[in-house]
């Protein structure tokens, strides 16, 4: 199954979301994406973006922020994701609303512990 590749736009305006925050940039699956203390904090999904939130953050996103829905690639949630359409970033309005919650975001996943690299497997 082939993925809808991002605009270069999208990428843009998320890059731009993101530049206040210490975060490293990694690609996944030719995806844009960002972690603080490997977790994965926000990143690009074909035309939208996803960010990971606190159980409460998430509720309220997803009953306040338009046309946001649970992350769920491949049919199958990710648990604490929520996806925002990229059109939603165009509009200034909308724009600074998702600028506020990735910065959620940013702080919920700022807090959590750092993530445990696992050995790698012995050949």
């Amino acid at each position: 199954m082939a993925w809808k590749k991002p605009t270069e736009e999208l990428n843009a305006l998320h890059s731009k979301l993101v530049r206040p925050f210490v975060c490293v940039e990694k690609k996944m699956f030719g995806f844009q994406v960002f972690f603080v203390n490997d977790n994965m904090f926000t990143g690009v999904f074909e035309d939208g973006i996803m960010m990971h939130l606190s159980p409460g953050d998430r509720d309220a996103m997803l009953a306040e922020c338009k046309d946001s829905v649970p992350f769920t690639p491949m049919g199958r949630e990710m648990k604490g994701y929520v996806f925002v359409p990229g059109k939603l970033l165009e509009e200034p309005e909308h724009y600074h609303e998702v600028e506020g919650w990735v910065a959620r975001s940013y702080a919920f996943v700022s807090s959590l512990p750092p993530k445990e690299k696992k050995p790698k497997a012995k050949k």
